[in-house]
Parts: C-alpha cells; structure tokens; sequence
C-alpha cells in the first residue's frame, strides 16, 4: 500500500540519496572553499598581506568584544546589550553580501549551473562551507561571549549549547538567502556600482552610531535599551540569545519558545534559498536584455535632461561629464558619497546641538574635491579629449565646461544644505553669512581642483572596486587632493576673516554682506584657477595622457 507523494518509497529513496550525498558534498565544499582561498592568497603577495591584516584586526576586536562581554557577565543590562549586538551582527549578515558579492566566490551559485546537484544537498554544502572563514569565526566569538554573560545555572547552560550554533546557522543562512536572491544583480554592472557604494553605507554607519551613543549618553545609559531589546529578543537570531537569558530566570516555557521561533526562521531561510537555486539553476539568463531595455529607456531621459545644455564645446564636454556621474561606477561612487556625507555630517551635528551653521562649508567641500583629478575619471581614453586641445584657449573651455557641470549640482545642493542646517539650528540670522563662506569654499575648491587636475593627475582603476588610485601614484593622489584642500582654505582666508571679525564686533546686523563678498570672491577664485590651470594642461597633455592611463 502506498501512501500520497510525500510518503511513496520512491520519495523516501529520494530523501535518503540526498541525505547521504550532502554529507559528502559538504566535503567536497569545504575542499573547495580551502582550494579558492589558498590559490587567491597565492595569486599575490598583497592579497597574502590584506588577508593576514584583515585577519589580524577581526581576531583582535573579536577578542576585545569577547572579554567585554565576559565582563558584561552579573550586569543588569547584560541582556539589552548581547541581544541588540545580535541583532546587529545578524542585520550586518544580511547586508554585506550586497556589497561585498566578490569576497567569497562561492556566493555565486550560478557558477555550478553545469554540475549535476540537487538543490537539497546543494544547500547543505553550502551552509556547510560559509561556516568557514573569518566573519563566521567573529559572529562565533560574540555569540560565544554573549552566551556566557547571560547563561547562570545547568539549564541555561544546555540552552546556549543550542542557541549559540542555532544563531550562528541563522546568520550564515540569511546571508546565503540574500545572495542567492541578489545574483543577478550583484553579478550585474548595477551590482558593482552598489559594491562600490560600499563605503557610503559604512559611513553613514558611523554616524549613525555616534549619535546613537551621544543619545544613550544623555538618556541615562544602557537603560535606555531595554524597550528596543524587549522586541528584538523575539526576532531570530536574537530571540535565541534571549532565550539563554529566559533560561537563567527559570523561565523555560519562554525560553523553549524562543529557540523554537528561531529554529522556524532557520527553517523559513531553507527553503526560500533552495527555490532560489532550483531557479537559478534552471531558468535561462534574461538579465542581458533587460539590461539593454533599462539601458535605453534611461539614455532617453538623460537625453532629454540635458537638452537644455548650449550647443557648443561647453555643452558638449558638460554632457559628458555628467554621464560620467550617471555610468561610470567610480564617478557615481565618489558623488553619491560626497552628496551623503556632506549632507549628513553638518545635519547630525546639528541634530546634537553641539554644530554650527558654518559646518555646511563641509558639504562644499566635500563636493569641491570632485574637481581634483578631472582628467584621471577619463582614464586612456583621454586621448580623444587631447585631440580637441590645441590651445590655451581650448584647454581653458574644456576646464570651465567641466567645472559648470560640477556647480550645476554643487551650487544648489550647498544652498539648500546651509538651509536646512538653519532651519534645524533656528539661527537665520548667520545663514546669509554661511552660505558666503560655503560658496568661497566651493570657488576655491573648483579653482585648485582645475590647477591639481593639471599638475597632478593620477589613474583610477577601473578593474578594481576598491582601488581609486594606480599602484605607485598613492602619494601623488595624496599631494594633489590634500595641498589643493589646503591651498583652498588659505585663499578664503578673507572671508573667513571677514566672518570672525563681525561675530567678535557684534556686526551682527552687516553678516548679510558675507554673502555676496563671499560669492563673488568665489567666482574670482574659480576663474583664476581655471586661467592659471589651462596653459598647463595644454602644454602637460602627453604627462597628464600617461599618467591616468596607468590604471
């Protein structure tokens, strides 16, 4: 008699097969995962090198969370913490595969499309494979020291025995998740550009956290965690360390519920995953013509944004620039960067109290850099822009055109920052003289961008993600983009001063005098740098030419 498809013998035998060949397919990943991570290491000596340091520092804050965690062991808000460090490490997990799809090779399943796997033991030796590697080994130190801060008596004890390697399976399968949902996009040129964005994230991170702390600081501490941990504690993987926790105040009902729950979400993770592979693994790749559809529908938007650009040089090497910003994964990179940082830095610290309106000259700034190295974005096919410079007078339009294509985002987006800054400060009465000061900044940044553009251009490589600069030009990239910085904040020196000296007067009434004093001392700054700078280019087009094609 046999019994419905899920209870036939051919669906045990089925079972059975996939049963003994994930073991031994697990091995064999664990092989490979060994053999790609040895022959990488082999390839050069600098991935030898950034491997042992990225080694080294995981090992070492791994190490120090490990032992404030141990201390953190009898304190009343040992749960708050390890829980919301949990759920940290797990949003983490969840994350950087979208930004770092090239740091294992074995994210991308479509590379055993040839193979014949199955997806059940395929996703056992998958699993299997992602515990072995340096993030796995510090999501292990921090789950292992939250355990041992929260787990008081036998029951607990046995409790962590399960919910450390649970956590752990959790976080390593919800990565695994997210990627295989993602390969096509992070295999895609969309994709670089996210994994090239990488550093945007981390930044805003960071300032995220560093507000986060200034307001545990004035909240009255770790107390202040406890609603947010009271939640957390029942979201997977965290609802497994809070179950270490339940076990420790008798509370075993509620503890058995907690590794339940997560066990559910290792088991919703599974299954997601191995439909994602069964399709990967089966569905023809349709990516390249809807790449071509979105490529052309978006050329005919950009086409019709920049309609309003004059017909002539200018508007021609404006276009192009641009274009840069929209496709080039480096430009996009460096402004969206820019754009964030120079928005968030001024506005977070106006959130605190403790900013000033005058930190919107950051946002300037950080937007002035992109000035430096014009010619280095253009990469070997600068020779083309080479063929249309004969002059002085060419080399000076094609500078100019590329500085107006920088201000036509850069002038509206300082003032509206110095706004907004303003408005969060309630101090209207300095915004007239912060954006003077802003505006000089820009000036001066365009100015000796154009002159370190001409005098210190540098390659980006475009092979690498992560490297902005040629090997061998680091300190070039260094003199051109820091002295020009420098040189930039001694020439608004006067404005500066101008600024300071009605603050310590009480001209208070006279600041709105800043702002075209400083406008138009900008636009003197910028239109002196673009003259010094042209006959440079001009006369350095076979330097400029091989230094930014070294990449």
């Amino acid at each position: 008699m046999t019994g419905g498809p899920g209870g036939s013998p051919a669906a045990a035998t089925v079972r059975e097969r996939d049963a003994l060949g994930a073991g031994a397919l697990a091995g064999v990943f664990v092989q490979l995962k060994l053999s790609l991570l040895r022959n990488g290491l082999r390839q050069s000596s600098t991935r030898t090198a950034v491997f042992v340091t990225s080694l080294v520092f995981a090992l070492l804050f791994a190490a120090g969370q490990l032992l404030g965690l141990i201390l953190l062991r009898g304190n009343e808000h040992a749960v708050s913490v390890t829980v919301l460090l949990t759920g940290v490490l797990a949003l983490g997990w969840a994350v950087l595969p979208l930004f770092f799809p090239g740091g294992d090779e074995t994210l991308d399943p479509t590379r055993l499309v040839m193979l014949p796997l199955r997806p059940r033991p395929l996703v056992a030796a998958l699993l299997t494979a992602s515990l072995m590697g340096i993030g796995p080994l510090f999501a292990l130190c921090l789950l292992l020291g939250s355990a041992f801060a929260l787990a008081h008596g036998a029951v607990a004890l046995l409790v962590s025995v399960l919910a450390v390697p649970l956590a752990l399976l959790v976080c390593v399968a919800l990565a695994r998740a997210v990627a295989a949902a993602n390969v096509r996009l992070l295999t895609s040129r969309k994709g670089r550009d996210l994994a090239v964005l990488s550093g945007l994230v981390i930044a805003i991170g960071a300032q995220l956290v560093n507000f986060g702390v200034q307001r545990l600081g004035e909240s009255g501490g770790l107390s202040a965690l406890e609603p947010a941990a009271g939640i957390i504690q029942w979201l997977p993987p965290a609802a497994a360390i809070g179950a270490i926790d339940s076990a420790s105040e008798g509370a075993y009902g509620t503890a058995l519920a907690q590794l339940a729950l997560t066990a559910g979400a290792l088991y919703g993770l599974l299954h997601p995953w191995q439909r994602s592979l069964t399709k990967l693994m089966t569905a023809p790749d349709g990516s390249t013509l809807a790449a071509a559809q979105e490529s052309k529908a978006r050329g005919e938007r950009s086409s019709g944004q920049h309609r309003l650009l004059p017909d002539s040089r200018t508007g021609t090497v404006m276009r192009r620039s641009l274009r840069y910003v929209q496709r080039d994964p480096k430009t996009k990179a460096a402004w969206v960067s820019a754009l964030a940082i120079g928005f968030i830095v001024p506005l977070f610290n106006a959130f605190q109290g403790s900013g000033s309106i005058y930190f919107t000259c950051f946002a300037s700034g950080m937007l002035g850099v992109q000035m430096y190295n014009q010619f280095g974005q253009d990469t070997s096919a600068f020779w083309m822009v080479a063929q249309t410079i004969a002059t002085t007078k060419d080399a000076y339009a094609e500078l100019r055109a590329r500085a107006l294509a920088l201000l036509l985002v850069t002038l509206p987006y300082t003032v509206v920052v110095t706004v907004i800054v303003a408005a969060v400060l309630d101090d209207w009465q300095a915004l007239p003289s912060a954006t003077g000061v802003a505006l000089a900044v820009l000036g001066a940044m365009l100015g000796t961008g154009a002159i370190s553009s001409a005098r210190f251009p540098y390659s980006i490589p475009q092979d690498s993600a992560y490297k902005n600069v040629a090997p061998g030009q680091t300190g070039l990239a260094w003199m051109s983009v820091l002295g020009g910085m420098l040189a930039a904040a001694a020439l608004c020196a006067p404005v500066i001063a101008a600024t300071i000296w009605l603050h310590s007067t009480d001209g208070h009434a006279w600041l709105w005098s800043v702002l075209p004093f400083g406008a138009l001392y900008g636009l003197l700054l910028g239109w002196a740098g673009l003259r010094l700078a042209a006959p440079m280019a001009a006369r350095r087009l076979p330097e400029i030419l091989t230094a930014v094609s070294k990449g």
